[in-house]
């Protein structure tokens, strides 16, 4: 009988793991999202450098949370500053 060989598979990275949830979570939640965002985009930075150095599984997660960190920190960056200048040109 043969001998089955498993292939094992790499740990993945927690920081890939905990971008992506920040990234989801900046999209879903207004005003908070912001910070969320940059917090994500940070972390993924941070995942990429680890995965790259102790060949860890996770770089889809980093990825995830990269995309959907700067999507979200960039339309409530627009929306923050579109308040900012409606306030300002028609509170006058």
């Amino acid at each position: 009988m043969e001998e089955q060989q498993f292939k094992q598979v790499p740990q993945t990275c927690g920081k890939a793991t905990a971008s992506m949830v920040l990234g989801i979570l900046a999209i879903i939640i207004p005003w908070i999202g912001f910070i969320l965002g940059i917090i994500a985009i940070v972390l993924a930075n941070k995942a990429f450098k680890e995965i790259s150095q102790h060949q860890l599984g996770g770089r889809g997660m980093a990825v995830a949370g990269l995309t959907t960190g700067i999507v979200a920190t960039t339309f409530y960056g627009l929306l923050i500053l579109f308040g900012i200048l409606g306030f300002a040109f028609f509170a006058v």
